[in-house]
């Protein structure tokens, strides 16, 4: 008789659809054949894409809640596979098993955040429980680090983009001619996220006006930085939230990127996925998403004179060089960041509790 298939259950702290749900959806339907998949999360639009995928997900209503609702998901298992974004989340799984004892490798997974204590501070709280910490990049296992998570206790895995999904995103045609005209900003308009490091390259390059700049995201400055936008640089335009990014990158020549403490940078993969060359800050975990020179062009971290430097040029780049950034990011992509890559990380790790 075969043995029960391993129990991968999912907990989330969050139930939208940013980029830690999306890769939670991603893992759980990539595994899905050879493990039984679980979703639980706060209410939100995480449940219905799940749904969608045909992963069963349950909703829960704060810790207390989750606690009090755990045993009904670890009875009848063997054994299982926990992944978790929260603290409290794995804090709650653990004391829950002492009572099931099931087989089990825990992850908690670490996709880093703009509040330090928060994202990377509590996570030492881990250090003498039977977890690995899962760094989404070099840069979040840093973090990490510095803020005394234990290196033995830490691995990195790559987030990654599904190969359905890079296979069906739209594409930009090939470069016929020389430079790049249209430039997508996708980010939220918060201030570390530095989108206003693109204004101040404009205030410094007037030349830079002849280029057509959307901005799709919402937060905190965003009527400061549109309106600042509306008076000195109507080539700007902040469009606010889209559903349609993968249509608005195909149709774009250029992905600015200007978060220099982005934990990871899952804009930048669906460019590469789009054949949309790519610029990206110098720091951060998206910096080393792109290979300078070879797959898109970096700029100084919070140099808008660098910036203006590196877009004066792209300006008059050659349509050879910009497909060569599109081909050679998009293979990039399907060797590193697509889902038949990053899966096989998981596994390995799952590997000792599924056999």
């Amino acid at each position: 008789m075969n043995p029960e298939p391993t129990r991968l259950l999912y907990l989330l702290h969050s139930g939208n659809l940013y980029g830690t749900e999306r890769m939670a959806l991603f893992t759980l339907e990539g595994l899905r054949g050879e493990m039984t998949p679980l979703l639980l999360a706060p209410p939100g639009p995480v449940h219905a894409a799940a749904r969608a995928l045909g992963v069963e997900s349950h909703e829960f209503h704060g810790a207390l809640d989750l606690f009090k609702r755990m045993p009904e998901f670890l009875r009848g298992a063997s054994r299982i596979a926990v992944c978790a974004t929260g603290v409290s989340h794995s804090l709650i799984f653990i004391a829950w098993n002492l009572v099931f004892r099931l087989k089990n490798i825990h992850l908690h997974l670490v996709h880093g955040g703009t509040d330090e204590r928060l994202s990377y501070g509590r996570k030492k709280v881990l250090n003498y429980f039977p977890v690995l910490l899962v760094a989404v990049s070099d840069y979040v296992k840093q973090r990490l680090l510095a803020n005394g998570a234990r290196e033995k206790q830490i691995r990195v895995l790559e987030n990654f983009l599904p190969d359905r999904q890079i296979a069906a995103a739209p594409k930009r045609p090939p470069f016929l001619e020389g430079g790049v005209r249209k430039v997508l900003v996708i980010s939220r308009i918060d201030p570390i996220k530095r989108v206003d490091v693109l204004l101040d390259a404009l205030d410094l390059e007037p030349g830079l006006a002849e280029l057509s700049i959307r901005v799709l995201g919402s937060g905190w400055d965003f009527d400061k930085l549109r309106a600042r936008a509306e008076q000195d640089h109507p080539n700007v335009v902040f469009a606010g939230f889209s559903d349609r990014v993968a249509e608005e990158l195909a149709a774009s020549d250029l992905l600015l990127h200007l978060c220099p403490t982005e934990p990871f940078g899952l804009a930048i993969l669906e460019a590469m996925a789009a054949r949309t060359p790519v610029l990206a800050p110098d720091a951060g975990g998206a910096a080393p998403l792109i290979v300078n020179g070879e797959s898109g062009l970096h700029f100084k971290a919070n140099d808008a004179l660098d910036l203006a430097r590196q877009l004066t040029y792209l300006k008059t780049a050659p349509a050879t060089e910009l497909n060569r950034f599109a081909e050679q990011a998009l293979q990039r992509l399907l060797e590193r960041y697509s889902s038949a890559a990053g899966l096989k990380h998981y596994r390995t790790l799952f590997a000792e509790v599924t056999a």
